[in-house]
């Protein structure tokens, strides 16, 4: 996934006229690849914790405010998310307002929402700090939230990296390029890959310095935006090497409650849905499907746009055939690769084929489909199904860099996809599952409800 600091000056208290931006840099960002885009502390507004005191009704927001309208939208017509920093009503219904990030999906719907928890004594004066910290998952990522004065406390970044969180996202309003330097130092003592958004333009403490940018886990800066009030900048990073792989214990910890659903051929059971012949076997395993994921997908099928269907490819994999394709893509890369340890070699393995004792394919849960005509025509995707990430040059990954035409046609597979409640594997766009393991991790369900499976005979 590339992600993206969105830096712009914004008008001073024109809730409207900073969202029609907003919704424009969105729009932009999708254009050049971007999944995700992180505004600045209180962009919707300016930072102006005098006017906000003394008209709270007016510069407040909530996540479904009519008024955020344009930003929801051009997320769900571009397929990106976003994080938006404002001011709101506090969640608990308390006097005064929180100073928070909405994480909006792909879909345009709110993923979550973090108030800022640590504010300084100017904020207090104005706002309610918040109770927990920000998290959210995202294309297999898992991202902290934090704005501006959090970043001052370590143990922000570190209950972060302690959570498992890769990304760290900052909203912020710094007015000095000595506390912008400063995100080196926490990427590099916490391992995080740390995007920031900062602020443009004067405030009510003064002029923010700009400045966004990008830095690795290494602590060296990637990418940066330009100082002080300029046009709109975006800077962009690549965070695909953050993605949860399927080899990553926090997969392996979920615990599988059984609930016991049959594998059902679709074939027979839905043959509104086409399958392909192109992982055929004799038995007809490639056709099996657990009960719920076939539900979901015939929802999904359901909401697509006229004219175009799913197309199945492949649903159960025997366990042995699982450990076949796994063992043959590790040795693969271990002939390429002899310099490669066995540790990372395995794990590179499981961007592309699942270790066999957590795999969602033989656990009935997981299917590889792709999107074509009503007719069964095919479509531009970016890339074949099962496209090995050395074959694609890493094309197959969902939000990589693809054609206009791919990356439309991706986002609509998604938008159905995940709206039925499956979860894609972010290094595979056709690999989408219900009721497994990382399903399980993806949605923070206690359990999984499948495990390994065996058809009916």
């Amino acid at each position: 996934m590339i992600i993206a600091a969105a830096q712009f000056s914004p008008v001073p208290l024109d809730i409207d006229a900073n969202a029609a931006r907003m919704a424009a840099l969105v729009t932009e960002a999708a254009g050049r690849g971007a999944g995700l885009v992180v505004f600045a502390e209180l962009a919707l507004t300016q930072y102006d914790t005098a006017a906000i005191a003394a008209a709270p009704r007016r510069l407040t927001v909530t996540p479904d405010d009519a008024r955020l309208a344009p930003v929801r939208e051009a997320c769900r017509a571009a397929g990106v998310a976003a994080v938006v920093n404002a001011a709101a009503p506090a969640a608990g219904g308390g006097p005064r307002p929180t100073i928070s990030s909405f994480v909006y999906g792909p879909d345009g719907a709110l993923r979550t929402r973090y108030d800022k928890r640590n504010l300084t004594p100017a904020e207090l004066e104005v706002f309610a700090p918040g109770t927990a910290d920000g998290r959210c998952t995202l294309g297999g990522i898992r991202f902290a939230l934090a704005t501006c004065y959090d970043s001052s406390f370590p143990e922000v970044a570190a209950r972060a990296a302690a959570d498992g969180c890769q990304v760290y996202l900052a909203s912020a309003f710094h007015d000095s390029a000595d506390r912008v330097a400063g995100y080196a130092e926490l990427a590099r003592e916490h391992g995080l890959h740390v995007l920031l958004a900062n602020g443009t333009g004067t405030g009510s403490p003064g002029p923010a310095c700009g400045r966004s940018g990008a830095w690795l886990p290494t602590g060296e800066r990637e990418a940066t935006a330009g100082a002080g009030p300029v046009p709109a900048e975006l800077v962009l990073t690549d965070v695909r090497d953050r993605i949860t792989l399927m080899a990553d214990p926090a997969v392996a910890a979920v615990p599988v409650a059984e609930c016991g659903e049959e594998l059902t051929d679709v074939r027979t059971v839905s043959p509104a849905l086409l399958v392909s012949g192109l992982r055929h076997d004799e038995p007809g395993a490639f056709a099996l499907l657990r009960a719920g994921l076939l539900r979901r997908l015939l929802v999904a099928q359901e909401s697509l746009p006229d004219g175009l269907r799913l197309q199945i490819v492949e649903g159960y994999r025997p366990p042995d055939l699982q450990r076949r394709y796994f063992e043959g893509y590790l040795h693969k890369l271990r002939t390429a690769h002899p310099e490669r340890s066995a540790a990372d070699l395995h794990r590179a393995a499981s961007r592309y084929v699942s270790p066999p004792e957590i795999a969602p394919h033989s656990a009935g849960g997981a299917v590889d489909l792709t999107l074509v005509t009503a007719d069964g025509g095919p479509l531009d995707l970016g890339t074949p199904v099962n496209a090995s990430p050395e074959e694609s040059d890493g094309a197959c990954y969902t939000g990589a860099p693809v054609s206009p035409a791919a990356r439309d046609n991706r986002r609509v597979l998604g938008a159905a996809l995940t709206a039925a409640g499956l979860v894609n594997y972010p290094t595979e766009w056709w690999h989408w599952s219900y009721g497994d393991r990382y399903w399980a991790l993806a949605t923070g369900a206690d359990h999984a409800l499948y495990g390994p499976a065996e058809p009916v005979r």
